[in-house]
C-alpha cells in the first residue's frame, strides 16, 4: 500500500536522491547548497510545500508544490514536481501524490490545481491525461540571470528546463 506524508528529518537523504533524479530528467545539475536551500523551504513548509510517497516504508516518490494568486480566481496550487523512482513506477505513485495535493489545496481553498510537463513525456502524460484534461497551452520561460540565486549556475540546456524550475 502508498502512503504519502510531509517529509520529515529522516528523509533527507533520500529525498535528494529522488530530487537528483528529476532534476536529471529534465538535464539538468545543481550544486549541494542548492539542495540545501530547497530542504530548508521545504521543512520550513510555509512558501512550498513537499509532500513523500511511501512503499514498503521506503521513499518512492516526491512532489513539490506551492500555492499563489491568481487574477481570475481564488487563489491555485501548482504542483511544481513530481517524481516517482523508476523501481516503482506503474505501482500508483505519482497518483496517489497527485490526490494528496489535489486534498491538500481543496483544504487550503485553492480553486484548482494544476502542473506542466513536457510534451514529450508520453509516460506521465499517460497517467495525466487519465486525471484531468490538457488545456493545450504553450509556456514560455524567460531566463533572469542563470542562477540558483545561491550564486552557482544550474547547468542544461533551457530548452529542455521545465517551466519555472527555479521557485526559490
Amino acid at each position: 500500500m502508498i502512503s504519502t506524508t510531509p517529509l520529515g528529518q529522516d528523509d533527507r537523504a533520500s529525498w535528494e536522491r529522488l530530487f537528483a533524479g528529476y532534476n536529471a530528467f529534465y538535464g539538468r545539475t545543481w550544486p549541494a547548497s542548492r539542495y540545501e536551500i530547497a530542504w530548508r523551504e521545504f521543512q520550513r513548509d510555509d512558501r512550498v510545500h513537499a509532500l513523500g510517497a511511501r512503499l514498503d516504508g521506503q521513499l518512492v516518490g516526491i512532489t513539490h508544490f506551492l500555492v499563489h494568486a491568481s487574477t481570475t480566481s481564488p487563489d491555485v496550487c501548482y504542483l511544481q514536481d513530481l517524481f516517482t523512482d523508476p523501481d516503482a513506477r506503474g505501482r500508483g505513485v505519482a497518483r496517489a501524490l497527485i490526490h494528496s495535493v489535489r486534498e491538500w489545496a481543496r483544504q487550503q481553498g485553492c480553486d484548482r490545481l494544476y502542473w506542466h510537463t513536457r510534451q514529450d513525456n508520453h509516460t506521465a502524460r499517460r497517467l495525466y491525461d487519465q486525471i484531468t484534461d490538457n488545456h493545450d497551452f504553450i509556456v514560455y520561460a524567460v531566463p533572469l540571470g542563470g542562477s540558483d540565486n545561491a550564486g552557482a549556475p544550474v547547468t542544461g540546456d533551457a530548452s529542455t528546463r521545465e517551466p519555472d524550475s527555479q521557485p526559490f
